[in-house]
């Protein structure tokens, strides 16, 4: 399966506290199209767009009358169960941090979770004892740990952690009970975890050779050598990655884009050595897992930026029936220890996530959760469209865009390029608080899936290697003059925002296309190449290749780093800029934002900087993410519209 690096994040030497902004109301307004009736539109505050409850986990109790989940209805991301009957939830944790669900024992109700520290991306391993109180499994203030699987009895479980090695994860083995700690393998190889069979005897384990071809090995814990068998051979570039095993242990699936443009999912009988192919579809073929006998299959494919699941009853070979639901899209199933009920989640551009559950093959589902904020009408929320266009080459480019139900000829709105991060991301239909706020205060938003984009086959997903900030930006700018051919936008009001990798792209539309974008929102974006590449979180070890063939190395490429990064072309920067960032961001420093808002600021352009003191790459806190966006929308009401 394709994989590309989510970059970005940026700090600040000013930090503007946002606590205070003003936050427009909930208001209404009438617009009339000519000759039409008039259309009533209500807008709604950030605070309250935000006062929507984001929840992810869908873990069953081992019982079934529970299910684990995060959700950050407090304001930051929690733990809670939910009981199955009657929706109620009782809370797990309390940190300044967010915690983030892993699962329950598989034989009682302890509960295991992950945690950093402020955004830090040093990820600990705890479990929650029946009484409530906390133990780290995975201390050490460098450590940086992950949740591997439990033993199919529930007797041992699996975590990988880089405490040997900053550089390296190595797999460990926990007895339940005692906690105690075994070595499984050492990492020396540059082999990550992909997955372990229920018995816990195999590994398998995936290596990036380049951005364009990987390797899967099985390695046989019951054999001294502990020697990784290579079990991908292939003679042109081509992605392999494990996905899963079987229930029984005799199979290993994994995804590769060996046969075509797509990645599909192939099936390894460890016992022969024979593949077969498992699942293949016309878009990628994003996962495959199974329910705990492996009664159950479920897989997932990425069609056109949206994802379509699939549960297949392995007995009979076809796909349950689902009952009558919401529209939207599922996700996180995950079933019962005894399958007979399921849980998941239906997610839309006008609903976040809510939790369902469903005794299988009865007529109706239960809704445990309503995470739409109760002072939104969903109906005044914008459905988003996939559109097409033609860049500077002729390469069609896709995305995804939002048209504020205020728009229409009579009625021209300004409206904003959106970049998603990577490089290699997508951006995807499904709900985003951030996104319908500006929509609905009338910007119209275009999330351009510009060439290097996931989704759309390993060709396209190519085409930016070496490349970015040039063919990649051209790109975005066809996307505006695409915005630019709707009688409803004003098209000399159009400006650009993204995170992360879409930050840089932000920063270098401005620098380097500097009359295209009337202003630009970066949100924790890279600004020099440079640096960043020569400090990378030491975590990324076993993807710095592939990162090199993507990006280049700074060894050797160090000039063409120089020449894509805005922060060396600041100067060409005339157009007002905003800046948002995480002080304990580790992908990028502090100070490529802190240099770039000070040579933008010398040009005399007006530049907004937006410093939270406990964020990382993104902002987990709900108080902050309503602080972002009213900056963001402030700044547009003051430079856009």
């Amino acid at each position: 399966m394709n994989k590309k690096l989510k970059f970005g994040a940026l700090a600040c030497a000013i930090t503007l506290t946002l606590a205070g902004c003003s936050q427009s109301s909930n208001t209404t307004h009438v617009i009339a199209e000519q000759n039409s009736p008039a259309q009533t539109i209500k807008t709604y505050s950030a605070k309250t767009f935000f006062d929507t409850t984001s929840i992810m986990g869908s873990s069953f109790s081992p019982s079934g009358d529970k299910v684990l989940v995060s959700s950050d209805e407090s304001g930051i991301y929690s733990l809670y169960e939910v009981d199955v009957k009657t929706g109620s939830k009782t809370r797990l944790t309390n940190f300044e941090d967010s915690t983030y669900p892993v699962r329950y024992f598989p034989n009682d109700e302890r509960v295991l979770f992950t945690k950093d520290s402020g955004g830090n991306e040093r990820y600990h391993v705890y479990v929650r004892e029946v009484d409530g109180s906390i133990k780290d499994l995975t201390p050490g203030d460098e450590t940086r740990a992950g949740f591997a699987g439990f033993t199919k009895d529930g007797s041992q479980f699996f975590i990988t952690s880089n405490q040997r090695d900053a550089k390296f994860m190595d797999l460990y083995r926990v007895d339940s009970k005692t906690y105690e700690v075994s070595p499984v393998y050492k990492n020396e190889q540059g082999l990550d975890v992909g997955a372990i069979s229920p018995d816990g005897r195999f590994i398998a384990l995936s290596k990036n050779n380049t951005n364009k071809d990987s390797d899967t090995y099985i390695l046989d814990t019951y054999k001294k050598t502990l020697k990784p068998q290579l079990i991908s051979k292939h003679d042109t570039p081509a992605q392999y990655t494990p996905d899963t095993f079987s229930a029984d242990g005799k199979y290993l699936y994994y995804s590769t884009d060996a046969k075509g443009q797509f990645s599909q999912v192939w099936r390894y009988e460890l016992a022969t050595d024979k593949h077969t192919p498992a699942l293949e579809d016309e878009w990628d073929v994003t996962f495959i897992y199974f329910s705990k006998s492996g009664r159950y299959q479920v897989s997932g494919v990425n069609a056109d930026a949206s994802t379509k699941v699939t549960v297949q009853d392995t007995k009979t070979g076809k796909n349950i029936t689902m009952p009558k639901l919401p529209a939207g899209n599922l996700r996180s199933v995950n079933f019962s220890s005894d399958e007979k009920t399921m849980a998941f989640y239906l997610n839309s551009d006008t609903s976040p996530s809510n939790l369902f559950v469903w005794q299988v093959g009865t007529n109706n589902a239960k809704q445990l959760t309503n995470t739409l904020s109760k002072d939104i009408e969903q109906s005044d929320l914008v459905e988003s469209t996939i559109v097409r266009f033609k860049s500077f080459d002729g390469l069609e480019v896709p995305g995804v865009l939002y048209k504020p139900k205020q728009a229409s000829s009579t009625n021209k709105v300004p409206a904003l390029v959106w970049v998603h991060g990577g490089p290699g991301g997508q951006s995807r239909t499904g709900y985003r608080a951030m996104l319908q706020h500006l929509v609905n205060h009338g910007y119209a938003v275009f999330a351009v899936n510009n060439r290097g984009s996931s989704g759309y086959g390993k060709t396209f997903f190519h085409l930016d290697d070496k490349k970015h900030g040039t063919d990649d930006l051209q790109d975005i700018v066809y996307g505006k003059k695409h915005l630019q051919s709707l009688d409803w936008v004003d098209v000399d009001k159009i400006g650009i925002i993204g995170g992360s990798y879409g930050g840089f792209m932000t920063a270098a539309a401005l620098a380097f296309e500097p009359e295209e974008f009337k202003v630009g929102i970066n949100i924790f974006g890279v600004t020099n190449w440079v640096r960043t590449l020569n400090s990378i979180p030491p975590w990324w070890e076993t993807f710095k290749k592939a990162l090199y063939d993507e990006m280049g190395d700074p060894a050797t490429d160090g000039e063409r780093h120089r020449a894509i990064s805005p922060l060396f072309h600041a100067k060409n920067i005339t157009k007002p800029l905003m800046v948002i960032q995480g002080a304990n961001d580790p992908r990028v420093l502090q100070v490529e934002s802190d240099e770039l808002v000070a040579a933008v600021k010398a040009n005399g352009v007006p530049v907004e900087y937006v410093l939270f003191e406990d964020e990382g790459h993104g902002f987990t806190k709900k108080e902050n993410r309503i602080s972002a966006s009213n900056a963001y929308l402030n700044f547009l009401d003051t430079y856009l519209k």
